[in-house]
């Protein structure tokens, strides 16, 4: 029933999650846009969803605080209803490094955005679907990313190790709560055009690289939100614990 999708999306106002939060809106789901800082961007997602008679909120939430996270959740519970679809897409990278000049502040924030975050949304999200707690089912989509396939040698090792812990998540996760009517899978991202780039330091790196994508070309933020979408849809009612990799061949 429309009445039953509620969507919460991490790390929504722009990019990846902006994009998703349209499309399951089209669907008929009701939106929470989670953000961390931006509240501007976060708002104008909301503002656009309303426009389109979409029910949306807008949540502060540093997610990967358990406190954050727990707040979300409940103010979503409150305002919308409990969650039937996570999307967990909150991110960041850092700028280009190799391993050897890394320090531990850096790793522990990528690792605490990129997999504390998951794994705490991950928690509040099943305590709400799973049919052992009387929920009634639902869907997690995890965002990683095909550098956890590739590594980012002499860019992002960090990264990419913390999307390796994202796959390894969903496919656990999936298995743990199969027979709880919750469905767990992973979208992974190649090169795509959205903002992650520039706050890196590189904002033409897609251009840059799109010579060693098979397709030639860097994907679009809606291409991967296509991804998710379906996912989460019940064509997918028989999907758990797999991954599509939306990165052009590579």
């Amino acid at each position: 029933m429309t009445d039953g999708r509620i969507a919460i999306i991490t790390g929504s106002s722009r990019g990846i999650g902006a994009s998703t939060a349209g499309k399951l809106a089209n669907d008929g789901y009701r939106i929470c846009v989670n953000y961390r800082t931006n509240e501007a961007a976060a708002n104008a997602v909301v503002d656009e969803l309303a426009a389109r008679g979409a029910t949306a909120i807008a949540v502060q939430a540093d997610v990967s605080r358990e406190d954050d996270t727990v707040r979300l959740f409940e103010t979503v519970d409150r305002q919308l209803g409990p969650v039937s679809a996570l999307v967990n897409n909150a991110g960041i990278v850092l700028p280009q490094m190799r391993v050897e000049d890394m320090d531990a502040t850096r790793i522990n924030r990528i690792l605490a955005t990129n997999v504390t975050a998951a794994f705490l949304c991950c928690g509040e999200a099943v305590r709400r679907m799973s049919l052992r707690h009387g929920g009634h089912g639902g869907s997690i989509v995890n965002v990683s990313s095909a550098a956890s396939r590739l590594g980012a040698p002499g860019e992002y090792v960090d990264y990419a190790a913390s999307k390796g812990a994202i796959d390894t998540l969903t496919t656990g996760l999936s298995l743990e709560v199969a027979e709880e009517g919750i469905r767990v899978n992973c979208v992974r991202p190649g090169f795509i055009h959205t903002e992650m780039h520039a706050d890196a330091g590189e904002s033409g790196r897609v251009d840059r690289l799109a010579h060693t994508i098979p397709m030639r070309r860097g994907g679009e933020a809606s291409e991967v939100a296509n991804a998710i979408r379906w996912l989460l849809s019940n064509d997918a009612s028989y999907v758990t614990g797999t991954f599509i990799d939306v990165a052009g061949g590579r």
